[in-house]
């Protein structure tokens, strides 16, 4: 595959929690109904993950009123605002199509017992241009002159020299020296 389309796809990338065929994922999305837009939770078990990179796919399986509904996500859409693991599923195959024949508690997924520590997911894009530039600019070293003084302390010191040399010392900048003598006089007392 060419480069250009493995960088615009890994720009596309979210961050998403590790999960497989077997667990029950809460995905909340948002439904646009005309001018609103609502979040809507679709609560099941995934029966299959396919794909890889920014065309991934889950598809989840509930019943709802006993009848039993399947929706395909794509993993890494924008319209998918968070994706909780509510049970990690105990299932030794990739792809769960048998529970589609099955009704009642047979239609069931035993639940794993320990799963490790849970990693905290947050929301937003895998590889941010924007937050990598902010850290590298963070992570920058300030601007120092020879003698080791950052570049606010020379623009301060230049600042006060200027103010001892014009005979004005403690003037704040822009104001005269009858208001910095108005200022450093007593409450009671008038220049």
């Amino acid at each position: 595959m060419s480069s250009v389309i493995e960088s615009l796809e890994r720009a596309q990338l979210r961050r998403v929690p590790n999960f497989q065929a077997g667990d029950r994922l809460r995905v909340h999305f948002q439904v646009i109904e005309g001018t609103r837009k609502r979040t809507q939770v679709f609560e099941g078990v995934v029966i299959k993950r396919q794909g890889h990179g920014a065309r991934e796919t889950f598809t989840v399986r509930k019943q709802s009123f006993g009848v039993g509904v399947e929706r395909t996500f794509p993993v890494h859409s924008p319209k998918i605002e968070k994706i909780d693991v509510a049970a990690r599923g105990d299932v030794r195959r990739a792809k769960l199509y048998y529970l589609r024949d099955r009704v009642g508690k047979r239609a069931r997924v035993r639940e794993r017992r320990y799963t490790g520590p849970e990693e905290r997911v947050e929301a937003g894009l895998l590889h941010d241009p924007a937050a990598q530039l902010e850290a590298e600019a963070a992570a920058e070293p300030e601007a120092v002159d020879a003698e080791g003084a950052v570049a606010e302390e020379v623009v301060a010191e230049a600042v006060e020299a200027e103010s001892q040399a014009a005979g004005t010392e403690g003037v704040p900048p822009g104001g005269t020296a009858a208001e910095s003598e108005a200022v450093k006089a007593p409450s009671g007392e008038q220049p």
